[in-house]
């Protein structure tokens, strides 16, 4: 016979926003239920955003050495041990994930039942290990993985997803990257720096979602640091050879061969809904994930989706968002709470890094047409903490309304993820530009640059003959 456990909240998933949902509701008082049934953390911490960060830290400190003449300091070609590599990118997951253990949220009375779980009715699942879960409310949690596109011979050719290379101790001779979004781009640069030869091929645009004069800034600086970007190329097929791999690709209707050592499939992510039988609870669902209205609720009231199974921008930061609102929804019966994505941020890692909030220059003339735009800019180069640190290679860019008001930003350049959060508040408070041009920034840093792509909003009033006038004027007495 089945157990049968009853609760308040079971949440499917024990990524970032599932742990989040679980966590809190807990401590608040709700009897909750956690089921997952690989690691704790998931991808986020097991194979995403924390392995990456810390093989990009480890690709940066390569390249300090090699740059050091920039200073005055001796630079040499560092000696890459990949194992070592690999120790550092596991003890940084290790140092994180007793925060994320089963251990911890048994602590915070959490029911964590380490399982997978499939649907039996609207208000049920059932798990492999024979236990039923009956609750008030589900939330799905059960992110993505990497999507492996139908290529030919790619089945029989060895290669890395995001779930694999983290576990890479041997050196990469040529690293060939099929997909040119964030994690294919910031692997590929990390790889470089770390003594590879790469290459990275995309169908459209390397950082296509992105404004596209700040991720030029960004491919100039990985094409001089050696990387061979093919943008608008297509992968024809795979397969393996004596050394490697060999990929066929079709660019401006030529065919060519691309040999490597390794292979990295990083050409987006799918939604994990297989194995739930979301139709036992009337729950839909398309390719792109669970269908969700704005306050996250499925077709199945009493079911929630949050995060990249909910098929919207898939970033660690939004899962989270996601599980607040999920928090007032089913514990303060905050019905009204909804999703708001108008001041949400994300960064992409490469080095300089990029940075984004609400609308790109494109977005805003689409919404407001080409007169009532106006388009900020200021160079790192004309940043004194920048000049200092060689780090000029950079721009912000910022589109306001016609009357100021603050509508997006992208900073392409050194701490852009940083440097973009003065914008993600004026944009969430409905700011004018004066706010940030108002500020006082501490000198000399490179912050500074919001505070002078800012004032820029006023330099052609205020330095206008009108404005002359008015001072002569004044002048007099």
């Amino acid at each position: 016979m089945s157990d049968t456990i009853e609760a308040d909240i079971c949440v499917i998933g024990g990524g970032s926003g599932g742990l989040s949902v679980a966590a809190g509701a807990s401590q608040m008082g709700a009897r909750v239920v956690l089921i997952e049934r690989a690691e704790m953390g998931g991808d986020c911490l097991n194979t995403g955003c924390v392995p990456s960060k810390a093989l990009i830290a480890a690709g940066h400190a390569a390249h300090s050495i090699r740059t050091a003449d920039q200073f005055g300091v001796s630079a040499a070609e560092p000696a890459i041990d990949m194992g070592r590599v690999r120790d550092h990118v596991k003890g940084v997951i290790a140092s994180i994930a007793p925060m994320d253990s089963v251990e911890r949220f048994e602590g915070l009375g959490v029911t964590v039942l380490q399982a997978s779980a499939r649907f039996t009715g609207g208000r049920e699942v059932t798990t492999d290990s024979g236990q039923v879960v009956r609750a008030k409310h589900f939330v799905v949690a059960t992110g993505s993985r990497p999507l492996v596109p139908p290529i030919p011979g790619l089945s029989e050719t060895p290669h890395f997803t995001n779930e694999t290379i983290f576990d890479n101790a041997d050196p990469i001779g040529h690293l060939i990257v099929v997909g040119g979004g964030p994690i294919g781009v910031e692997l590929a640069q990390a790889h470089r720096r770390l003594g590879a030869q790469v290459t990275v091929v995309e169908m459209l645009d390397i950082l296509g979602r992105d404004d596209p004069e700040c991720a030029g800034i960004v491919k100039q600086r990985l094409r001089a640091e050696g990387l061979t970007l093919l943008e608008g190329t297509k992968v024809l097929s795979v397969s393996e050879n004596g050394s490697g791999v060999t990929v066929s690709v079709e660019r401006d209707g030529e065919r060519s061969e691309l040999s490597g050592t390794h292979l990295l499939i990083a050409a987006g992510r799918k939604p994990n809904v297989e194995d739930l039988d979301l139709p036992a609870a009337g729950i839909e669902h398309t390719a792109r994930g669970i269908t969700v209205n704005s306050g996250l609720r499925t077709s199945n009231k009493h079911v929630f989706a949050i995060g990249d199974v909910a098929g919207g921008l898939q970033f660690t930061h939004m899962a989270n968002y996601h599980a607040g609102i999920i928090i007032r929804q089913t514990l303060f019966k905050m019905f009204w709470a909804k999703t708001d994505q108008s001041a949400f941020p994300w960064v992409t890692y490469t080095d300089p890094e990029m940075a984004h909030v609400g609308m790109t220059e494109a977005q805003a003339v689409e919404a407001l047409g080409e007169g009532g735009v106006r388009l900020l800019r200021w160079s790192f180069a004309e940043n004194d903490r920048a000049q200092a640190e060689h780090a000029t290679h950079g721009l912000i860019k910022v589109v306001t309304d016609k009357k100021g008001r603050v509508k997006g930003a992208t900073i392409a350049g050194p701490h852009a993820g940083e440097l973009i959060m003065p914008w993600v508040q004026a944009i969430a408070g409905k700011q004018k530009i004066g706010a940030i041009a108002g500020l006082t920034f501490p000198y000399p840093t490179l912050g500074e640059v919001s505070k002078r792509a800012a004032g820029s909003f006023f330099t052609p009033a205020l330095f206008s003959e009108r404005t002359r006038k008015i001072v002569r004027f004044l002048l007099k007495f």
